[in-house]
């Protein structure tokens, strides 16, 4: 589907909410503007907290080229974009990564940053080729991690994930791990010697409906306990058997993540969806999928803490 129908529709959507939202003698604030790749158009239940970030997103610009064989290729959802979900959302700060589509280019990611502000900062895709010189380039300009992203079988392998995270210590970066969860007890050596921090996307990918009981989460739980790990409280669409609108076994793997270490947790939206524009799963909503997160943090110190105070440690944003 094209970016301008996607948008087309949102902002059929959004007037269709606005007249249902006069009619019942709702405010009109209420309803947002429409934001390509994202679905519905209310704002979030939830007013989160000021310098809440949205740690786990994704540009794709048409003025830089995708690699030819890259098995996702969204049509393009830019800056000027999401800057609308932010809008709807109410978060601030925000932290752009490289996807898949780009391989170790991150001229799209790096540019994204300078449009965004100070309140950004990214994560950056390289191989081990990658001089020292330009680590400190991507540093300069916001980078804050390097992803391996083993479930696409992008540019990043797991043989370069220990050498790598040796390299990016000093920088005090991390390495950020996307995989298939049932995949991460096979590595959970290479994962013992990382020398840099370790951030899980999604969860970890931990496969439901054994969730916590999951192998893969005794993996991560482990990693946790030793510290310097983290988890990115994102997609919970994608592993859930129990589906929408509470994702309830989600909400059990978030509840024991938060019991064993609530300090090590953030959250993040994965706009624009990158499978969901390449047509393999539906659009979310991604304010519902902010309301989630009154049931898993029922507190707002428990929010700010991961909203705020988490992503400020972990990326270095100034405390709030």
């Amino acid at each position: 589907m094209r970016h301008h129908e996607i948008t087309r529709r949102g902002m059929l959507q959004a007037a269709a909410g606005l007249g249902l939202a006069a009619g019942l003698g709702v405010a009109p604030g209420r309803a947002a503007e429409a934001v390509p790749f994202s679905a519905g158009t209310e704002l979030p239940k939830l007013k989160v907290p000021p310098h809440s970030c949205d740690c786990h997103h994704h540009i794709y610009d048409p003025r830089f080229a995708y690699l030819p064989n890259a098995a996702l290729k969204p049509p393009p959802a830019t800056v000027a974009d999401y800057r609308l979900l932010q809008k709807r959302l109410g978060t601030t700060r925000n932290v752009v990564v490289t996807p898949s589509t780009y391989g170790i280019d991150n001229s799209c990611t790096l540019d994204a940053i300078r449009q965004l502000g100070p309140d950004a900062r990214g994560v950056a895709v390289v191989d081990t080729s990658v001089t020292d010189a330009e680590l400190k380039r991507l540093d300069a300009g916001g980078i804050r991690g390097i992803r391996f992203n083993i479930s696409r079988g992008a540019a990043a392998s797991i043989e370069m994930i220990e050498p790598l995270s040796r390299r990016i210590a000093p920088l005090g970066w991390h390495i950020q791990v996307h995989m298939a969860g049932a995949d991460l007890p096979g590595i959970a050596d290479v994962l013992n010697k990382v020398a840099s921090p370790i951030v899980f996307d999604h969860l970890g990918r931990v496969p439901e409906p054994a969730g916590r009981d999951h192998p893969a989460f005794a993996v991560i739980a482990r990693l946790i306990e030793r510290g310097r790990t983290w988890v990115k409280l994102s997609e919970a669409d994608r592993d859930s058997k129990s589906g929408p609108p509470r994702y309830e076994d989600t909400a059990r793997l978030v509840a024991a993540y938060i019991a064993l270490a609530p300090e090590r947790l953030v959250w993040g939206s994965d706009w624009p969806h990158p499978a969901a524009t390449a047509g393999e799963l539906a659009l979310q909503d991604d304010a519902a999928l902010l309301d989630l997160m009154l049931d898993w943090a029922p507190s707002e110190a428990l929010r700010r803490r991961i909203l705020v105070d988490n992503p400020a440690a972990l990326y270095g944003f100034p405390a709030a």
